[in-house]
This record gives structure tokens, C-alpha cells and sequence, in this order.
């Protein structure tokens, strides 16, 4: 197992970690997600650990609170061992006030949260979502005050915008509230607008970053062809959120298997890999439902892709310029070839 420290932390954390959005006690909300039991996913854990795996992830929005209720279970005797991180922000009830990032409703989360995962602290506590209803003065503060309260070590978010984690950096700083470490944002080959301005905005302030879904809901496993997209034991089929263009995947996935060939790998090993061989990448989630996929998934920690395979898949999934970062990137690249004769 590959190590690294959580951002501009000294926080250690395993570079594959554990996702547990797919553990349930029954919930069908989406089935073709949450579909592992509570005896499926202590084994699970136990793979996980066994693997040198010590970073665990989960939110109070999966499966109605059920993943944190069955992850805390499975961890429960190895607690001092692991780290936890968990999220708030999305719908977790019918009341109007039991979603979004107001003080009322994180206050009430993290005491939810804590006692579902059967522990005294989270280790990091994410943001999940953005809120725009609830000034972001009052998102950070409650963040703050979590923190002093001892019942949240570190803070990060989620699928949350550039300019806005810069926003809250500076509101952070300005007036001496806990700061986020990291950010949980989605990155994978055929999903790499976070490169854009996000990784950018991380490195400026030091922030690590997680992936979720390095595979894409399972498309770069290799296992999906053009006739299964849509049966229903896919993921894909009961959670295509991410826009991307399936017959350019397909094209992708089959130089994986040229580049695959060659480690002795596989195709998922390879779209894992090529993740952590990007300099911004702390630590990549594991989203398994089955042994013999967390064990091909956690193989990917033995893969080294070379210079050369980088450069090669990073050129066919080369994402489409946006403004003004063309802009920006063919002024500079102007500029150099005239200093440059």
C-alpha cells in the first residue's frame, strides 16, 4: 500500500481508501448503488484492512444514514487505527430544516453522524454539496465551531466550485476559523475538468485532494460493453450522472487494454494507476461491492504506469478547452515563443 499526508496536514492517510456508499440495510432509493448488505460489507472491511487500506469514506446521505451505521459497526475494535471521513448537505429527511449547510442543520448532523458511526470524533468532515441558500459566513463558522467542539479533527468539500473554495480560504484566514485540508472531487479519464481551475486552486493553497469514482460508475473496469450499458445490475444503469461521451470511452478503455497488457494488469488497475500518478491526487476512493473487485481495485497500488503511458492516455482524453483558459494558455504559450525567438 502506497502513504500520503492529507493535504498541508501531517495527517497519513492510504493513497486507496475505502468507499462505502454502497453498504445498505435494505434501502432501495437506488438499487442498482445500494445493494451491499451488513455481513457482505464487514467482510469487506476486513479485506480492506487486511490490504494496509486505513482511510474510510462515507456521508449521512447514503442510504439514509444506513453506510455509516454498517461502517462504523465493521470498524468498531480497529477505530484507533482508521481514518473516518464523512459528509453533510444533502436531503437526509422530510423536515424542510434536515438538508443544505445552515449552523442548525450541521450542528444536528454531526451529532447524527457520530452517533451512527459509533464514535467520539470524525476525522474529516466534508462539505458534500453547495448550499447556496446559507451564507457561506455561516457555513464556515458552524465548521469552526465542530472543530473546537473536539467532535471534527479536519475539514474538506465536495463537488464544490473553484471560486468558492478559494472564497472560503480567504474568509477562513481573515478571520482565524478552521480551515479546509482537502476536497473530494470527481476525476477519472473521461472526467478531468477538475484540471481546469480546481487542482490549480488546490495547489495554491495546499489542499489535498480524493477522488471519487476514478471508474466512472464502472465504465473504465472494462466490463461494460455497448449491448450492457443498460442491464440493471450496472451501476450505470440506476446512476449515469457524469457527461461524458460513451463511444469515446469505449476508444479509451481499449488503449487501457494495450497498456494493461503490458504490466500484466488490469483495465481498472489502469484507470486507478494513471490517478495516482497525478502529483494533486492524496488519495483515491474504492467503491467495491465484491471481493474479488476490491482485491483487482487494490492491485492498482503495484501498478506503475510509466512517463510515457501517462502522456499517452492523458493525449486521447485531453478534455475540450473552456474560456478564458484557451485564452490564457495560448497567451503565455504566445508570449514564451517571443522571449524565446
Amino acid at each position: 500500500m502506497q502513504y500520503a499526508t492529507f493535504g498541508n496536514t501531517g495527517l497519513a492517510v492510504s493513497r486507496l481508501a475505502f468507499g462505502a456508499m454502497t453498504f445498505t440495510a435494505g434501502n432501495q432509493d437506488m438499487a442498482a448503488v445500494y445493494k451491499v448488505g451488513a455481513l457482505d460489507a464487514d467482510r469487506l472491511v476486513g479485506q480492506a484492512l487486511d490490504a494496509g487500506v486505513t482511510f474510510f469514506d462515507t456521508a449521512d446521505g447514503y442510504a439514509n444514514g444506513e453506510s455509516e451505521t454498517i461502517l462504523g459497526n465493521a470498524l468498531r475494535g480497529r477505530r484507533d487505527e482508521v481514518v473516518i471521513a464523512t459528509k453533510v448537505g444533502f436531503r437526509t429527511g422530510q423536515p424542510i430544516t434536515q438538508a443544505g449547510l445552515s449552523r442548525r442543520h450541521i450542528l444536528w448532523s454531526v451529532d447524527q453522524s457520530l452517533r451512527r458511526l459509533g464514535t467520539d470524533w470524525i476525522d474529516a468532515y466534508i462539505v458534500h454539496k453547495e448550499d447556496p441558500f446559507t451564507p457561506l459566513e455561516e457555513t464556515l463558522e458552524t465548521l469552526d465551531a465542530v472543530v473546537r467542539a473536539g467532535k471534527v479533527r479536519y475539514l474538506g468539500f465536495s463537488n464544490w466550485s473553484a471560486w468558492k473554495v478559494a472564497a472560503a480560504m480567504e474568509i477562513q484566514r481573515a478571520r482565524g476559523l478552521a480551515p479546509f485540508t482537502h476536497g473530494q472531487m470527481h476525476y477519472s479519464l473521461v472526467g478531468r475538468d477538475v484540471e481546469r481551475d480546481v487542482i490549480p486552486m488546490m495547489a495554491r493553497y495546499g489542499l489535498g485532494m480524493t477522488v471519487w469514482s476514478p471508474l466512472a460508475s464502472g465504465f473504465l473496469s472494462g466490463k461494460y460493453t455497448r449491448e450492457n450499458l443498460t442491464d440493471s445490475d450496472n451501476r450505470l444503469s440506476g446512476f449515469d450522472i457524469m457527461p461524458f461521451d460513451k463511444e469515446a470511452g469505449f476508444a479509451v478503455v481499449e488503449r487501457m487494454r494495450e497498456i494493461a497488457a503490458g504490466h500484466g494488469a488490469s483495465v481498472a488497475q489502469v484507470a486507478i494507476a494513471w490517478l495516482l500518478a497525478k502529483p494533486g491526487v492524496t488519495s483515491v476512493l474504492l467503491g467495491a461491492s465484491k471481493p474479488h473487485q476490491l482485491a483487482d481495485n487494490l492491485g492498482a497500488a503495484e501498478v506503475r504506469l510509466t512517463a510515457e503511458e501517462v502522456a499517452a492516455l492523458d493525449a486521447i482524453t485531453t478534455p475540450p478547452e473552456v474560456y478564458p483558459n484557451w485564452f490564457i494558455e495560448r497567451l503565455v504559450d504566445a508570449r514564451h515563443r517571443d522571449v524565446l525567438g
